[in-house]
């Protein structure tokens, strides 16, 4: 994660009575604020109506439609075709870098598809060996800060998450790679893209560290969630090395699986989820999915199909998703930078893609920080759900959603942010003075 510079003149070298302005400040603006009465729900990254509207062509699309049926002459209105239409296959195989055949397609949620896997593994066991709930503790690593929904799934299932830093080039693959000595880690969670928060993209090393990892494990599983493969914020997009081609070369490419939808595409509501991996893997996955439903939603697939056409339609709706968001990303780093860029008490990320900012303010702050935002009406991600358990070790992580908010109540919610950031600093140095 790349931390904005400081200037010389820190809070950290400031005297008790310079901290003390810095608070008392701090503390008649953030009443001001308070008093406007905000209220603003800025804790998931979902997009805004306007983003929405860029796709309302899905819906159109099977209008006045004489003939529901795909190019295999499947009725789409009708049961069957397991894994999905080949033409939204198709799609995903050129977005994933996976052939068509390997792909199954879900409904609108892929984080329903990463838990059916896990489940699974749970139950049933990966790759015909034994079922995780008959090997005693099991465990999962977590590059941290992560994505809490994926730390959700392994929780519930009662599977120990162990934290893993998370580095500029992606997770501490030295780290990794000793983790996976012990046959007892099962898998590793990846947002390798434009990762949620951090914003980074996995180096072409880490992936290849990753294709080359031979756990001792048999059943370990690389969960890939290349969530925000065509996310990007910039002219200069971030470029991710295909991880399935690499553990080809490896032989490892029965051990990742990638998943990947339109739910920041189309409609998060309405948008359609895929599972890539192996040939020998999805004929495993084929066991469930067969039992567990005749088929996703094909007429909604075909509608996306007609729609979007093809991966370059995809890439063309993406440019217009960057003209609504590139400037709310700019609004919330513009103000970190006025507010914050000197004072030493917090760092952040300046992301190609994605959706977040990642945000690091002065150890032990972050909950309070949040807390401050809370109770002048913004909403934020909980300190420490970025972490397992929603223990983050130095209570300082935030994360930053912008892509909800109108414009103005995005500035309001930075200026509140800002505030809150410097009356917490200031209080807990001038308790550290005490």
């Amino acid at each position: 994660m790349k931390a904005t510079a400081v200037s010389t003149r820190k809070m950290k070298t400031m005297s008790a009575g310079e901290l003390e302005a810095i608070e008392q400040e701090a503390l008649r603006d953030y009443e001001e604020i308070k008093s406007r009465g905000m209220s603003l729900n800025m804790s998931r990254g979902i997009p805004c109506v306007e983003q929405l509207d860029l796709a309302l062509g899905v819906l159109e699309a099977l209008h006045a439609r004489s003939e529901f049926a795909n190019s295999n002459g499947d009725d789409c209105r009708n049961y069957g075709v397991w894994n999905g239409l080949l033409e939204m296959r198709e799609i995903f195989s050129e977005l994933l870098g996976v052939p068509a055949d390997q792909i199954i397609l879900g409904n609108n949620s892929s984080l329903q598809m990463m838990f059916d896997t896990i489940s699974q593994g749970f139950t049933h066991g990966c790759g015909g060996h034994t079922p995780w709930c008959r090997q005693g503790e099991v465990k999962f690593l977590c590059p941290s800060p992560g994505y809490d929904r994926h730390f959700a799934v392994t929780e519930y299932f009662g599977i120990k998450m162990l934290p893993v830093p998370m580095l500029p080039t992606g997770p501490d693959m030295d780290m990794i790679e000793e983790l996976c000595k012990d046959p007892s880690v099962k898998g590793c969670w990846c947002v390798p893209k434009y990762s949620n928060p951090t914003g980074v993209t996995y180096s072409d090393e880490t992936v290849r560290r990753f294709a080359r990892l031979h756990p001792a494990a048999p059943d370990f599983r690389i969960m890939w969630d290349n969530a925000y493969c065509v996310h990007d914020l910039t002219d200069e997009p971030a470029e991710l090395l295909n991880i399935y081609d690499e553990c080809v070369k490896e032989g490892t490419e029965d051990q990742v699986i990638i998943f990947a939808s339109t739910s920041k595409i189309s409609f998060p509501g309405a948008g359609v989820a895929a599972l890539a991996s192996s040939a020998k893997t999805i004929a495993s996955l084929k066991g469930r999915t067969t039992v567990q439903t005749i088929g996703s939603d094909k007429l909604n697939q075909l509608r996306h199909v007609l729609f979007l056409h093809d991966a370059d339609g995809v890439k063309s709706l993406m440019k217009g998703h960057r003209q609504i968001l590139a400037p709310k990303f700019r609004i919330v780093l513009d103000a970190l930078e006025r507010e914050l860029g000197g004072l030493g008490i917090a760092r952040w990320s300046n992301p190609k893609g994605g959706y977040f900012v990642c945000l690091d303010v002065l150890e032990g702050c972050a909950k309070r920080v949040v807390g401050l935002c809370r109770e002048a009406g913004v909403t934020l991600t909980d300190a420490g759900a970025t972490y397992p358990y929603g223990n983050d070790p130095h209570d300082s992580n935030i994360r930053i959603a912008p892509s909800f908010p109108p414009q103005e109540e995005l500035r309001d919610a930075m200026e509140l942010l800002c505030v809150a950031i410097k009356l917490a600093a200031a209080e807990k140095l001038l308790a550290g003075r005490g």
